[in-house]
């Protein structure tokens, strides 16, 4: 079933018992006030009878009083029991089972017939007084009510249904139309938002959906560009590889004259070092298409990710030294993976910019309550100031480093995993003119040192 006929059943059903309660309350409530108001009818009537039966001389004219008020009230029988009398005066009325007329004390009673609504009543004296009104019409009358009160209950529950069907149908017009927005957009491929109307949840949700489309186009963008950087920057290599490769095979076939040997020694290694280079370069686009859809899960040592990417370098210095001055324990939501690896890239970059012997200084330090502060400084040229924004973009390389290896995706993967860790990376100049990388990374301190950071 749609959601617009469960609107317009729900809404039905709803109507559907208030009309029931309402028609059932509205009949209880008339047929009580009729009723009510014939047994305060009769009781005045007795009230009155009993009156007239303590004058004086009343018995005389009795019977001519009491036939004169039955003409006058055709629908009601009359008859009046003196105190001691066998004889009853008036009509002959049938009672159903009662004990009220073997009681001698003042009072009354209503007993109900199929066609009657009977009042007795004794005064004082012992004289009791009986009226019983026919109900027949009066009932007829009440079935008719309730009847016509069916009618229009059973009318307004059919209008309810077709009024909820028209609510529901307009009310649902907003996601109708975003129905047809994304059927349009799965039939067409294109990641158009959708015109936002109002401010009620359907144009929520529309923002919402718009919001997802904007993120669909841009991981699409990123996508389409990451392909696109991919295929231009492997081709140079591989255009190189292989006029470097079909030099080596035409050598081979002709069985290596013409060629001199320190020539071919010089191309293997070409090809080598272009094997190398691509090799780096898949591995950086690896890299990179995995921190676009990594997810950070668990908490991390930063101080001991730190300790493991120094050690990774050990092999790596060379005559370079690496001088840590400051570290604090620090922990953080994440990806000990590709924080250690972000750490590696930017140690790797120091030392292959610092000169021979030269120094890679890195301290981190608590900045304030919630976030920490990785600097590392190195002894190299450094980076002009207005491309220290540009070498944080993909495959974009400073004008010193062309002549260099590299594939110009480091800095990006490394400001990407900062990124996603909720910090900031800033390319700066170290005090000797170097390159400084400054991270700055949320987290809070760890209490009691190298403890057990899950605690």
């Amino acid at each position: 079933m749609s959601l617009r006929w469960r609107l317009a059943l729900l809404s039905a059903t709803l109507v559907a018992f208030a009309v029931g309660v309402i028609t059932v309350a509205a009949y209880w409530s008339v047929s009580s006030y009729v009723t009510n108001s014939i047994d305060r009818d009769l009781e005045k009537q007795a009230d009155a009878m009993l009156g007239r039966a303590s004058e004086a001389g009343f018995y005389a004219t009795a019977e001519t009083e009491i036939a004169l008020l039955g003409e006058y009230a055709s629908d009601t029988r009359i008859a009046l029991i003196p105190p001691g009398w066998e004889y009853v005066i008036g009509e002959s009325i049938s009672l159903p089972d009662s004990d009220f007329l073997k009681s001698k004390e003042a009072g009354k009673q209503i007993l109900v017939t199929s066609a009657e609504r009977i009042l007795m009543k004794r005064d004082s004296s012992g004289t009791v007084v009986v009226f019983a009104k026919d109900m027949v019409d009066t009932d007829r009358q009440l079935t008719v009510l309730g009847v016509i009160l069916l009618i229009i209950g059973g009318s307004g529950v059919l209008a309810s249904i077709l009024l909820g069907f028209i609510i529901a149908k307009e009310g649902l017009k907003p996601l109708s139309k975003l129905q047809r927005a994304v059927e349009e957009i799965e039939r067409t491929d294109e990641l158009r938002a959708i015109p936002v109307v109002g401010n009620d949840e359907f144009a929520k949700l529309t923002r919402s959906f718009n919001d997802m489309l904007k993120a669909l186009r841009e991981s699409r963008t990123r996508q389409s560009q990451l392909v696109a950087d991919a295929g231009h920057e492997l081709k140079t290599p591989l255009t190189s590889m292989r006029t470097n490769i079909e030099l080596l095979l035409m050598a081979t076939n002709s069985g290596g004259s013409g060629i001199p040997k320190e020539e071919l020694d010089g191309l293997q290694r070409d090809v080598l070092a272009q094997m190398t280079e691509m090799s780096d370069l898949i591995g950086d686009l690896v890299d990179l298409a995995r921190e676009e859809t990594a997810e950070t899960s668990s908490i991390v040592d930063l101080n001991q990710v730190l300790e493991i990417a120094l050690d990774r370098m050990e092999s790596r210095r060379m005559t370079v030294r690496i001088d840590v001055s400051e570290t604090v324990d620090w922990k953080l939501l994440g990806d000990d993976f590709s924080l250690t690896r972000a750490l590696v890239n930017v140690l790797d970059n120091a030392i292959k910019w610092s000169p021979e012997n030269g120094i890679v200084r890195v301290s981190m330090s608590q900045i304030d309550k919630a976030t920490v502060r990785i600097v590392i400084d190195d002894s190299g040229p450094g980076i002009a100031e207005k491309e220290r924004g540009l070498v944080l973009e993909r495959f974009y390389r400073a004008v010193s480093s062309r002549s260099m290896p590299g594939s110009g995706l480091g800095l990006a993967i490394v400001n990407q995993v900062v990124n996603r860790h909720g910090g900031q990376l800033v390319v700066g100049e170290s005090d000797d003119g170097g390159t400084r990388i400054t991270i700055d990374l949320p987290g809070e301190p760890i209490r009691s040192g190298f403890e057990n950071v899950d605690d």
